[in-house]
This record gives C-alpha cells, structure tokens and sequence, in this order.
C-alpha cells in the first residue's frame, strides 16, 4: 500500500473555519478600485437620504464627499452617485432652513 499526498483540486471550493473563502465569480469581475467607487456612490445615496432626517450637518458633507469621490473616480453607477450629491446638498439647505427658522445655531422639532 502506497501513500502519495495530492494536490487539492481546482473544483472543490477551498474553505476556511466558517465556510468556504470567496472567489472572483460573485465579484462581477470588476477592479477593485471600480467595486470601491460603486460602493460610495451607494453609501452617498444612502447617507444622503438618511441626512435629510438626522445628523443632517454630519451626513450631508460625508455624502457630497463620498459622491464626489466616486465621480472623480469614474463609477459604474453615476445616477446614484449623482443622487448622493444631490441629497447631500438638500441635507444643508434643509439644515440652513430650520436653523433660520428656530434663530439658533442647531435646530429641533421640539418648540
């Protein structure tokens, strides 16, 4: 009887201690620099949407910053970069209005 050690093969899916390590097929074979840049001008858009609610002074730049970034870049998804811009942007007008409102430097909804 002869013991010989083989190589693992191609078409089993190598794994870790939790499950099996990712591989490029879900990663819609994009650079990363290209993945990165899709993943900001997402969190822009999303920032953005949830500035026009809360912490509107944090969110709005941080979104107009990440929409920014991801255009310089050349994102694949552009309108959604665009909308983060745009949110980000309404996120300090609708501060500046609410702040000229209460005739304070913060605003609340509470009177």
């Amino acid at each position: 009887m002869e013991l010989t050690a083989q190589a693992p093969t191609d078409s089993a899916p190598r794994t870790t201690g939790t499950g099996p390590l990712p591989t490029d097929s879900g990663s819609r074979n994009l650079p990363v620099g290209r993945r990165d840049t899709d993943g900001m001008a997402v969190a822009s858009f999303v920032l953005g949407l949830l500035g026009l609610l809360v912490l509107n002074i944090v969110l709005g730049p941080v979104a107009i910053a990440l929409a920014s970034v991801a255009l310089w870049r050349g994102t694949a998804r552009r309108g959604r970069a665009l909308l983060g811009l745009g949110l980000g942007v309404a996120d300090l007008v609708v501060l500046v209005a609410l702040m000229s409102l209460n005739n304070s430097v913060s605003w609340s909804f509470a009177g």
